[in-house]
């Protein structure tokens, strides 16, 4: 699907309410003539396209609403007043798969759409943990996604923090579970306290991560545990707490290997680590810490079975299954895996510029969950599957890396 609208050449340069006037004229079809509907793409590159120049007016010249127009599409009426497409669907209550219609009104400023402040829905609080995104928190809820979103005026990009409150709608069948006051993630998340704690000494060469995949627990629960973030620094002779970690585990930490048994490593075939030591390798040229790296693997074998395929969804295609039409290269291009690779960490390195957004250009991507980083520069339909693929990350990235 096109991100915009052709206009004719002599209307660039002038002011969107003309050209938009003229355009309609040279349409030939009445104002108030019955209109197709214009559905959104279903799937985005997470990229900010670039309207032409003479067309794309200051932040500042930003309408409070938009009606839309024959032809319209989200991302087009984004690029248009250099806004996301996210925020746009977010402030109007729209999902990626959503239909507009011409006559229809969008709101281009302010935060997200509110829920009605009477005859609404009522609501329960729920407090973040870690490995939470918005869309699990809404599935499990029984609700949508941009309900959630509006009730707390979030966008699509925004991020949660564990310890955050945020405010669930209440679903029709949810009702008697908000009765107890207690969600069944909250209880959840109380189970591994009464784990006993193991510690490690830090050593040369120790990362956090490969401490956690040691011991069999996540980085999370070790960063919890410690009072650390995912920014923060360790050095050798610091003592760290293991939380839930058995002393077998403790025991091969300590002579430098052992990882839990719990959970069995997917094993990859010739190809996928021929793959996968791709992605790691321009990840060490670029100076990509290994957490990116990780997720780079993470979201290759979620895309594609970290497969280089000449096929996918619409256009898809490559590793990273990225599309041509939403300006991620030529069919050829996207099919390099090398090329695809480097896009996907972006950066000043980036192969394509400012036109995508990799890996190293979203903000804050450190301090993200594994999956909200790989959802920033996807923006998949299934922003939680890439969590599944976490630990095995790590484990592809230590043994070929």
């Amino acid at each position: 699907m096109r991100l915009f609208r052709t206009r004719p050449a002599f209307t660039v340069g002038l002011p969107a309410v003309i050209a938009g006037s003229l355009a309609a004229a040279l349409s030939g079809a009445p104002a108030a003539a019955a209109e197709p509907e214009v559905r959104v793409e279903s799937r985005s590159s997470g990229i900010r396209p670039l309207a032409p120049a003479g067309l794309r007016p200051a932040a500042a010249s930003v309408p409070a609403t938009y009606v839309v127009k024959k032809g319209d599409t989200v991302s087009a009426i984004a690029a248009r007043y250099g806004l996301r497409t996210s925020d746009v669907l977010a402030r109007n209550g729209l999902t990626w798969s959503s239909i507009i219609r011409p006559g229809q009104v969008l709101k281009l400023r302010g935060g997200a759409t509110q829920a009605p402040a009477s005859a609404g829905p009522s609501y329960r609080t729920y407090t973040v943990v870690s490995g939470d995104t918005v869309s699990a928190i809404a599935r499990r809820a029984g609700v949508p996604v941009t309900k959630v979103l509006a009730a707390n005026k979030l966008s699509w990009s925004s991020i949660i923090h564990p310890g955050q409150k945020l405010r669930i709608p209440v679903a029709k069948s949810a009702a008697p579970a908000a009765k107890t006051g207690k969600s069944a993630p909250a209880q959840a998340a109380k189970a591994p306290a009464a784990k006993k704690s193991a510690t490690h000494t830090v050593r040369g060469g120790d990362t956090v991560w490969r401490i956690a995949a040691a011991h069999g627990v996540s980085v999370d629960a070790v960063l919890r545990a410690n009072g650390l973030s995912r920014s923060s620094i360790i050095y050798p002779g610091q003592r760290l707490a293991i939380p839930g970690a058995s002393r077998a585990a403790s025991s091969g930490a300590a002579n430098g290997g052992g990882t839990s048994s719990k959970k069995k490593t997917v094993a990859l075939d010739a190809e996928q680590k021929r793959n996968a030591a791709l992605i790691i390798r321009i990840g060490r040229q670029l100076g990509v810490p290994e957490r990116g790296i990780a997720i780079a693997l993470g979201t290759a074998m979620q895309e594609s079975s970290l497969r280089n395929l000449t096929w996918g969804d619409r256009d898809s295609r490559g590793l990273f299954q990225q599309r041509p039409s939403t300006g991620w290269g030529t069919v050829a291009q996207v099919q390099n895996a090398e090329r695809a690779t480097r896009v996907f960490y972006g950066g000043p390195k980036d192969p394509n510029g400012s036109r995508t957004r990799g890996l190293l250009d979203i903000p804050g991507w450190q301090k993200m969950s594994f999956a909200q980083a790989a959802q920033a520069v996807q923006i998949s339909a299934y922003p939680d599957r890439y969590a599944r693929w976490e630990d095995d990350a790590y484990a592809w990235l230590r043994a070929l890396g």
